[in-house]
């Protein structure tokens, strides 16, 4: 039997059975009661069967006297099914609802100032308890912050560390889309985990369904909201924290200056993990974020091999057989396991970063955009513009007659102010 550092709780080896499932349930439906009230009647009664059990006297000792009566008031109709929606669905083939109680229950998390009461989880529960790193950024980002996080996350799954992040369109989606481009190759390196913001039983957006059904099928999905929670915009900066609570460090790719990113970072930081942020153009208003993360101390990186280095104390298995990598919380740093791994894995250098794109959105020229603040060549250009040379040289050729971008030696075009 283990205790959690945060609730007091004993940790039972096997899940919650459907009735003490429902109790836990039956706390979280109850109004006034969030993760903070919950813990402090978690503390006071043991199990949510004694919460309930207890008599107006004693619970208003511990908590209000409106959560008091609505602690004892009759379950609603609308309470009661969804209480029963949420056992059935914990019943389906890959589902799991794993309360503060359950041995189950990520041990990162107990340690953050806020844990979830109830971690509704669909796909591979195990993935919790491995080795992660958090990568995030900007949902509008560019042509290269794309790639930079497909490329950082699929190296470091590779290296066996699960690649966590939000679901969200752009540097989240690319994440996500790295490591699993790493699992379709490496069936033993590491995952994906996705924290969401809306019930488990909700894609958002909707236009990552795809991505999502992928996910749920060879990584994991968490959300802390209860079953047909919609995507309400205080939920995901609450997330946050168990995005950067599930991990050993942050990685942020791209963020403008008032990005949610950089509240993962900070999280991160209170929890006492590594943060780590890649720099760009000082013209690109997504580099603001990453750049001010720098000033306020966290870690350059240029290459998967900087995050494997300063994470080594997880001590990375990397060995030959096929059982999936393991980590050890407990061993002393190891970094020599962890740069042997970057070395297989030809990670020095790679994935590194090179020019990056401008923001899209609010870019009225197409070109303009895919340039962004860095230099560019003319075959990078044509790629990511999809335009045959010969017309992306006369449209070049208009730019720099306007004032608006230079030809550098070598080939290369960069914008002017």
């Amino acid at each position: 039997m283990a205790t959690s550092g945060q609730s007091g709780l004993a940790q039972s080896n096997a899940p919650a059975s459907p009735s003490d499932l429902a109790d836990w349930l039956r706390l979280e439906q109850t109004d006034g009661v969030g993760s903070s009230t919950g813990r402090r009647l978690l503390a006071a009664f043991g199990l949510p069967a004694n919460i309930f059990a207890s008599s107006f006297t004693v619970l208003q000792s511990v908590v209000s006297h409106k959560i008091a009566l609505a602690l004892l008031a009759p379950l609603s109709d609308v309470a009661k099914q969804r209480i029963e929606s949420a056992l059935i669905w914990a019943q389906q083939k890959g589902n799991c609802i794993l309360t503060l109680a359950d041995n189950g229950y990520p041990a990162t998390l107990l340690n953050i100032a806020d844990p979830p009461l109830i971690l509704y989880v669909k796909g591979r529960m195990e993935l919790l308890a491995r080795a992660s790193i958090a990568v995030v950024g900007s949902r509008n980002a560019t042509a290269q912050g794309i790639a930079n996080a497909e490329r950082f996350s699929e190296t470091l799954s590779q290296c066996g560390l699960t690649i966590v992040s939000g679901l969200a369109l752009g540097i989240d989606s690319a994440a996500h889309h790295g490591a699993l481009r790493n699992m379709a190759n490496n069936p033993d390196g590491g995952s994906t985990v996705a924290v969401i913001g809306t019930g488990a039983d909700i894609v958002y957006p909707a236009r990552n369904r795809s991505l999502a059904h992928q996910i749920a099928e060879i990584g994991c999905i968490v959300s802390e909201y209860s079953l047909g929670v919609s995507g309400i915009a205080a939920n995901f900066p609450r997330r946050n924290r168990i995005i950067s609570g599930l991990s050993s460090g942050v990685l942020v790719v791209e963020a403008a200056a008032q990005s949610g990113s950089l509240i993962t970072a900070r999280m991160a930081a209170e929890q006492g993990r590594d943060v780590f942020a890649i720099p760009g153009s000082i013209h690109s208003p997504l580099s603001k974020g990453c750049h001010q993360l720098l000033k306020q101390g966290a870690k350059l990186v240029e290459s998967a091999q900087d995050i494997l280095e300063e994470i080594a104390a997880y001590s990375v298995s990397v060995g030959a057989s096929r059982a999936p990598r393991q980590v050890s919380f407990l061993s002393a740093p190891d970094a020599t396991s962890v740069r042997a791994t970057a070395t297989q894995l030809n990670v020095a250098g790679t994935p590194s970063i090179s020019s990056s794109t401008a923001e899209s959105e609010g870019e009225d020229d197409p070109l303009m955009a895919a340039l962004g603040f860095d230099p560019a060549s003319l075959d990078l250009l044509a790629a990511r513009c999809g335009l045959d040379v010969a017309i992306l040289n006369a449209r070049l050729l208009t730019l720099e007659l306007e004032g608006r971008v230079e030809m550098l030696p070598g080939g290369i075009y960069r914008r002017i102010g």
